[in-house]
């Protein structure tokens, strides 16, 4: 039993590099056939009666690991310059926006047309106003990289943000005045735990020579997020300060901190940490949404209530976006209004959601679908995105310190 373990181990792992190569040519997101995957799975293990342990407790856990590394993975990339200012206002405004939006309108039906309480409508609501930094990230591959910037930025804004205003909603209810209060003491401790955090893993990249290092140092972020979620911090803006802090370590190059900074050596282990970073990212991510897919009911994707309930929704994100883009950012036409891909973090919220404020009309399988419908939506802005054919080929990593001279994609 151990070797057919292993070798449906290896098979699933090397699927999934097949389906993450292959999406950067066919421009169909890898997500969706791992959850088809994952489904496949499912009907052989049904027809075959061969048994797999439940793995449904775990799907929170991996996937809160995934979103670390993904995060972390792509602030590694983002470079800040005073010209790239405008840019990141307009995916601030941009996440903000359309989730109080998404969130606004969804409430309404649910409380107006269904009945249901406030907090019920907003719990269930933000998860579906969320743009999933673990799928659009990897899928904007394919894009420029003005349009991957955008979304690199907004997605992971987003995730913030939704999860922010999910901890508010659900924690702190019973006082308005003391919840705004006491999330912006949060942010100040956040933003201070994060700058002693840099620099102690930063300090620990660059002077420990142990030949086991970087294993040690995700694990130190991982502890610091969860310890953060645990007093309802917002986390994953730690997270993000720590990847940005790094990559762009030449704003603290000075006289006096090369005294104690070798930042050459520093910058050749912070490759080497982004590799294999993005090599433990895959198989998270991937195994993921594989159980994800084997726990998905097949016969509940295919109810006719559970599709047109998804469809309206994914009707009206589509229809949101392309409103705020077209009017507010003046941005028409572009394969950006089709970016917004629900995924990783919808399905951990969801999952979060306590069981006195869940609702039958936003299920399990309904969120499943809206998932699958926003992928293709992305799928179909991958294809007609104007690149040539060459840039599906994901480009060679820059050098960490170099800095890029492009302009913002707003404009």
């Amino acid at each position: 039993m151990t070797n057919y373990i292993i070798l449906l181990l290896c098979i699933i792992i090397i699927l999934s590099y097949l389906f993450d190569l292959s999406s950067r040519y066919s421009r169909v997101p890898g997500v969706i056939l791992l959850i088809g995957l994952g489904i496949a799975l499912q009907l052989i293990s049904v027809s075959t009666g061969f048994e797999i342990p439940n793995l449904k407790p775990l799907l929170p856990v991996i996937g809160t690991l995934g979103l670390v590394m993904i995060v972390l993975d792509a602030s590694l990339d983002l470079k800040l310059e005073k010209k790239k200012a405008k840019v990141l206002i307009n995916t601030v405004v941009s996440a903000l926006v359309l989730l109080v939006l998404v969130v606004t309108a969804g409430s309404l039906v649910l409380v107006k047309v269904y009945g249901h309480t406030p907090i019920s409508a907003v719990l269930n609501t933000i998860p579906l106003g969320i743009i999933s930094s673990a799928v659009a990230i990897p899928s904007a591959a394919g894009l420029s990289s003005k349009e991957k910037e955008f979304i690199v930025y907004e997605s992971s804004f987003s995730d913030i943000l939704g999860i922010m205003a999910f901890d508010f909603i659900l924690f702190g209810q019973s006082e308005i005045t003391g919840g705004v209060t006491n999330y912006l003491a949060g942010g100040l401790l956040t933003i201070v735990i994060a700058a002693v955090t840099t620099a102690g893993l930063a300090w620990l990249l660059h002077k420990v020579s142990y030949h086991i290092n970087y294993v040690i140092i995700m694990t130190f972020v991982v502890l610091v997020y969860v310890l953060a979620e645990l007093y309802h911090l917002p986390a994953l803006l730690l997270v993000l300060f720590f990847g940005l802090a790094l990559s762009n370590s030449r704003f603290v190059e000075n006289t006096f901190i090369r005294k104690y900074v070798e930042f050459d050596k520093f910058n050749r282990d912070l490759d080497a940490f982004r590799k294999i970073l993005g090599e433990l990212t895959f198989l998270v991510r991937s195994f993921f949404f594989i159980i994800f897919g084997y726990y998905t009911s097949v016969e509940g994707i295919f109810y006719p209530e559970n599709f047109l309930t998804a469809l309206l929704i994914t009707t009206g994100i589509l229809l949101i976006r392309w409103l705020f883009f077209s009017y507010v950012l003046r941005i028409r036409n572009s394969s950006l209004i089709l970016f917004a891909p629900r995924g990783l973090i919808t399905i951990l919220l969801f999952l979060s959601i306590p069981a006195a404020y869940v609702i039958p009309e936003i299920n399990t399988e309904v969120i499943t679908l809206v998932i699958l419908m926003t992928l293709l939506a992305m799928m179909l802005g991958n294809i007609l995105s104007p690149r040539k054919a060459k840039q599906a080929v994901a480009p060679p990593k820059k050098d960490i310190r170099e800095v890029t001279e492009e302009e913002p994609v707003v404009s």
